[in-house]
């Protein structure tokens, strides 16, 4: 009964809190289905007049579906390379322990360690003599260091994969790669699908990389559409916020059906270990 009243406690600190946390999200949905006068007159009350000219002057204003594709381009390469990056990096490490193997990684947590903005100007510098500016396969190439964390998360899973299963299948006669496939790749789908959940979220959301390496309307992501679009409708915050719900619809699905799998990919390697 204590533990039940502890739990209800808690459930009524949670819910303010919440209702704070959703308040933003309240506030820009309703005004997209109010016009510019009612949006100015009632900003957060129910639209006097329901209307969907907002969503409709975004379709025709803004390239949505060209952008969305972009977005998903670039969201599914970088995340795909990041995650097989990040797993076969961890693999020598965790299975053939050694001093280059431990040189390595403390390498690798180095660069973890330096921020993204300290490296802005040498990064673009980079970019454009690799002809990499105003590319989608060079913001992939450049979302590719996000390899790193996924190497640190996938590298703490995997030392709780007992050794035993890699020597078993070196005596059956199993290759290194065939081991790292067959065997270590299908037990980290837990922690593989947390650093996809994380790292989908992140490059889809992200601004400031498309901003600096992309100068293209026909290669912009979503986000970038957001910045464009608020000097495109100026003060029409209606029309804006219907751009943004736009952008964010997508990636709140997929983290509604997805965040289970966060704290299972998590949890399931602490309690392995």
């Amino acid at each position: 009964m204590n533990k039940n009243r502890k739990l209800l406690l808690l459930d009524v600190l949670m819910l303010p809190l919440c209702l704070i946390m959703l308040f933003p999200f309240y506030y820009m949905a309703v005004n997209t289905f109010k016009t510019q006068m009612d949006a100015n007159e009632h900003p957060l009350s129910l639209p006097t007049a329901f209307t969907l000219d907002n969503y409709r002057q975004v379709f025709a204003q803004t390239p949505v579906f060209q952008s969305f594709f972009n977005s998903l381009f670039i969201t599914s390469a970088s995340v795909l390379l990041i995650v097989l990056i990040g797993a076969m990096a961890a693999y020598p490490i965790v299975f053939n322990p050694n001093r280059l193997m431990k040189a390595a990684m403390y390498y690798l947590l180095c660069g973890f360690l330096i921020p993204f903005q300290a490296t802005l100007i040498p990064l673009f510098e980079l970019m454009r003599d690799l002809n990499l500016v105003n590319s989608m396969s060079g913001l992939v190439v450049f979302y590719t260091s996000g390899s790193v964390f996924s190497f640190f998360l996938i590298m703490g899973y995997m030392r709780t994969v007992p050794k035993e299963l890699s020597e078993a299948a070196i005596i059956d006669g199993c290759s290194v790669g065939g081991i790292f496939w067959r065997i270590i790749v299908p037990l980290l789908k837990p922690i593989t699908t947390t650093a996809v959940i994380y790292h989908t979220m992140w490059i889809w959301n992200d601004f400031l990389a498309p901003m600096l390496f992309l100068n293209s309307r026909k290669k912009a992501t979503l986000v970038l559409e957001i910045y464009q679009a608020r000097g495109q409708f100026s003060v029409d915050w209606p029309t804006f916020m219907s751009l943004t719900v736009l952008v964010l619809l997508p990636i709140l699905v997929f983290f509604i059906v997805m965040q289970k799998h966060i704290i299972k990919g998590l949890v399931g390697g602490a309690m392995k270990g």
